[in-house]
Parts: structure tokens; C-alpha cells; sequence
């Protein structure tokens, strides 16, 4: 065929495109390339491209320069997508970067937050520590185990029952009543024979100790402590104090 035929068919197709945009055109040239240069290799017989000066061998360089068309064309067109990938990739990779920045940001934060949190709990509890009063240690108050000591031990618990009573009303009264000996046991009065015998330092009958015990003191009527505490707060109910009392009660 013809070079002038085959260049007439080709661009009768370009000539009703020709309101198409730029890039549009640039794919349909490309489209049209390709099958002009297929229509030429259709158009060489066999091994005709061998021959020098035919026209089979022009048409050989004429595909072959519409193939590198081809391929720029390809270029031309897949480079924007290349570029538009690249641009992704890169906007990509920074908002990882600033998703790693934000968050190595929050815990440098919170562990910033905690440590100030533990500062200021360490300095209350360092402020209470100062604020509280140092407790001094007191020993614990002993006494003699003697009529000496049983008469004063029985009176720091009076006082803190509100038990009236004073250390010469307690000691003039043992002394009438026992002698100070913390095991007699009266055997010849009214309670004798009636068979509730008074008993202890103060000559206290069992129901009258048991009805006037002080709680915290011992229930063995012959304690001396016990028997002194108990009697004390009996004559405090009857005659409103041991020391009103100047015999037998």
C-alpha cells in the first residue's frame, strides 16, 4: 500500500478528535501508532525486511520509530503517576513520623506528671511527719508491793474512775480494820456468823466486793488492790467517801 493511502487512513480517526484535551490526544496518537505500525508489519511479506531499498524496509524503520514513539508516549504518561506516588509515600511517612513524635511527647508527659505527683505526695507526707506532735515515751509507773505501794497504785485508779478518797482516809482505815494484812479474814461478827465473812485489807464482805468491784482490778477479793479499790468505792456511795468513814462500816 501505499505511504500517502496509509498516512490518509490513520489520520482520518485523529481528525474527529480533535476537540479532545491535550493528554487525551497525546493517548489516542500513541493508540494510533501502534496500529499503524501493525498495520505495516502486516503489509511485509516474509524476510522482506532484508531487502535494501524496498519499500518492506522502510516501513520496518517507520514501525520501529512509532515503537520508540510508543514508549515515550508510556513515559510521558505514567511519570505524573510515579510522581503523584512518591508525594503519597512522603506525606505517608511524615504523619507516622508525627504519630511516633506525639506519642513519645504524651509519655515523656504523663512520666513528667507522675514524677511531680510523687513529689508533692512525698512532700505532704514529709509536712505531716513535721506537723506531728513527737509522742514521748512514758514507762509504765510501777510500785512497791508493800502496803506503801498497794494504797498508791489504788488511788491513781480511783482518780481515774472519779473515786474520792485520799491516801491518810485509805491508810488510817487499813490499819483499824487489818493491820495491813492483806489475807485476814474477820471470824467472829455478824457477817461470821452469818457465814459471809469480811475479808482483805478492808474487811469487805464477797457481796460487797462483787457489787463495788472496779473494773480493770483483780476479782480475787484477798488483791490488795482490788480489796482497797472496791471498799473505797463503796464508802464513796454511802458516806461519800472513805475518808468520812472512822470505824466500822
Amino acid at each position: 500500500m501505499p505511504k500517502n493511502i496509509l498516512h490518509r487512513r490513520l489520520s482520518r480517526p485523529l481528525e474527529k478528535f480533535s476537540a479532545l484535551n491535550k493528554q487525551h490526544k497525546i493517548a489516542i496518537a500513541g493508540v494510533s501508532t501502534l496500529g499503524a505500525a501493525a498495520i505495516a508489519l502486516s503489509a511485509v511479506p516474509g524476510g522482506a525486511t532484508t531487502v535494501a531499498g524496498g519499500t518492506p524496509a522502510v516501513a520496518a524503520k517507520q514501525v520501529a520509530a512509532e515503537q520508540s514513539q510508543t514508549r515515550d508516549l508510556h513515559a510521558t504518561l505514567s511519570s505524573p503517576l510515579t510522581s503523584d506516588k512518591v508525594k503519597l509515600d512522603a506525606i505517608e511517612a511524615k504523619q507516622q513520623a508525627a504519630a511516633k513524635q506525639k506519642a513519645a511527647d504524651a509519655a515523656k508527659k504523663a512520666a513528667a506528671e507522675r514524677k511531680a505527683a510523687e513529689s508533692r505526695s512525698a512532700k505532704k507526707a514529709a509536712d505531716r511527719s513535721a506537723k506531728r506532735p513527737q509522742m514521748e515515751t512514758v514507762a509504765a509507773k510501777t510500785y512497791k508491793n508493800n502496803l506503801d505501794g498497794w494504797i498508791r497504785q489504788s488511788l491513781d485508779i480511783m482518780r481515774a474512775k472519779g473515786i474520792p478518797g485520799s491516801y491518810h482516809g485509805l491508810h488510817k482505815n487499813i490499819m483499824r480494820e487489818s493491820s495491813g494484812n492483806p489475807r485476814a479474814i474477820n471470824g467472829w461478827d455478824i457477817n461470821a456468823i452469818n457465814g459471809v465473812p469480811s475479808k482483805g485489807l478492808l474487811q469487805v464482805i464477797p457481796p460487797t466486793f462483787s457489787t463495788y468491784h472496779v473494773k480493770g482490778t483483780s476479782w480475787d477479793i484477798y488483791d490488795p488492790v482490788a480489796n482497797i479499790t472496791a471498799a473505797a468505792n463503796y464508802a464513796a456511795h454511802r458516806y461519800g467517801t472513805i475518808d468520812n468513814v472512822n470505824s466500822a462500816y
